[in-house]
Formats: C-alpha cells, structure tokens, sequence
C-alpha cells in the first residue's frame, strides 16, 4: 500500500495515504501552485525533476520503493515522499489517489522508474525480462491508466523518461531497449487518446548520465579505469564527449511539464549530447573537424 515514508526517529507517525506536512510546510500554501508526481525518485534524475520542480514553485510529490533513499530526496527539496512499488496495479492506483487527496489535485507526472537487467538474447532469464518489463514499462502504464483522469481535469503533462537504447539497437540490451521502445510508443499513444482533453504526453531519451545506476553499470565495464575513466571510454563518440548530469536532463523534464511547450505532444526529445545524430558507418574515418 503507498505511504508517505516513515518519519524520523521521535516524529510523530503519519498514517498511510496522509502526507507529513509538519515535515514539509511550503507543499500546502497556496493551492493553486501545481502539483507535480515525480515516480522513481529515489536518486539520479528522478531526484533532479523534484529538486527543480520545488524550485520552480510546484508542490512535489514523491515516489519509489526505496524509504530512506527517498525520504533524503523529499527532505533535501522539500518534496512529500511516499513509498509505493510502481509495477503493483493496486499500489499505484492508492498512490495517485493519495496524492490527488493530499494535495487537491494533479497538473503533471514524470514516469521514472526503471531497471535494467543486460545480457544477449540467449543469456536472458524470464525473470530478466519479465522485471525489466514491469518496471520500465508496464509500471509507465498502469501510473498513466491511474493519473490520466486528474491529468485531464487539470490540462495536464505527463512525461516518460525513457532512454536512447529504446532508439538505437546495442548488443546485450534486448530486455532494457524494448522495454524504454515500448515506453516511449506508449507516451504517444497517450498523446493522441488524451491530446482531445488537453494532455500532452512526451518522452524524454537521455544518452549516458551520471546517476547512480549509470554508475553500476560503468563499474562493471570499467576493468582496470576508475570511473571518470569509464564515462570518458564510454562516451567517446557522443559529440560533447561526456555524459550528462541528471540536472541537465531534468530541464528539459521541467520544460516539457511547463507552458514553455504548450503545443509539443507526442514527441520524443532526446538530451544526448548529440550521440542519436552521429553516423556510425562514418566512425571509422574518425575526422577530426578543427575549428580555423
């Protein structure tokens, strides 16, 4: 069942479904100011969408599994947090439900949670797939089923952060690739259903980011490098030639839930450094363009 996270040793105890405004004052005044649902928040760019949202007037809520990770998010921005597991239709649905209660309404949703599991097509369990699945994308679903009404009564956003494996083949990424493809065809099939009602539905790709489970990832590949190393060795063909910070990614979050993109619906904008409009068949000329 979602809650808010647990408070603090000796706060008092906030009851399932009830958010602990003592521990958040500026989320309740003045109404009027949206709110915004930031769901995988725990770290890495969930964390930056609710740290900028706060700072850009909106009343956050919060979510992820992960209780303490996600009460430090909401204490560090002033988010409310509550603990939910995003591939459980029921959890879900008492989420927003919770939300919408707490805070009198829904004006935008960031769909953030996700996993990944990589291994060939061959080495892949079903249990690979099936997690892999339901969290990045099936949990896409059943937030938007549960927050798309509420969305439409506010003229809504509703952003998936998907990724730009989900538009470029790699070897050893089947079950993460399909997942986020699957994703970000769903965000749009939520653009068209809803654009009648005033919603916009959009995705966001990122290339290579510093969070932390970009880090996992790079430990593993890393063998001898240190992890500075890593991201330079892995970003190498990416045009600015680094990763981005989750800061980065999570402006243009913010820039798709706000009115600065009333007329963007459907699309899918990808914050890579530029990695999505290399030519990989020209790769291996390798020029070096020098500005004169």
């Amino acid at each position: 069942m979602p809650r808010p996270a647990e408070p603090a040793q000796n706060d008092q105890t906030t009851r399932p479904g009830q958010s602990d405004q003592s521990d958040h004052p500026d989320q309740s005044d003045p109404p009027d100011r949206p709110v915004l649902l930031v769901a995988g928040a725990s770290s890495g760019i969930g964390a930056a969408v609710a740290a900028r949202g706060t700072d850009g007037g909106a009343r956050v809520a919060v979510c992820a599994r992960r209780a303490d990770a996600l009460r430090e998010v909401a204490d560090a921005c002033g988010a409310t947090p509550y603990v939910a597991d995003l591939t459980v239709r029921g959890e879900v649905e008492e989420l927003v439900a919770a939300v919408v209660r707490d805070h009198g309404r829904l004006d935008g949703v960031v769909a953030n949670a996700g996993t990944i599991r990589p291994g060939g097509l061959l080495e892949l369990s079903d249990e690979d797939w099936d997690v892999t699945l339901r969290t990045n994308l099936t949990s896409v679903f059943l937030l938007a089923r549960a927050a798309l009404p509420h969305l439409a009564a506010a003229r809504g956003a509703f952003v998936t952060v998907g990724s730009v494996a989900g538009l470029r083949a790699a070897a050893g990424a089947g079950a993460y690739a399909a997942s986020k493809a699957g994703a970000g065809m769903l965000t749009s099939v939520i653009a068209a259903e809803f654009g009648p009602y005033g919603v916009r539905a959009n995705t966001v790709c990122p290339g290579w980011t510093r969070t932390e489970m970009a880090d996992e990832e790079m430990r593993e590949f890393a063998g001898g490098l240190s992890l500075d190393a890593a991201y330079a060795k892995a970003t190498a063909l990416v045009p600015q030639r680094r990763a981005a910070a989750a800061d980065e990614v999570a402006n243009a979050v913010l820039w798709l839930l706000g009115p600065g993109a009333s007329y963007v619906n459907g699309a899918t904008l990808t914050v890579d450094g530029g990695l999505t409009s290399v030519d990989a068949g020209r790769v291996p000329f390798d020029f070096d363009v020098t500005p004169r």
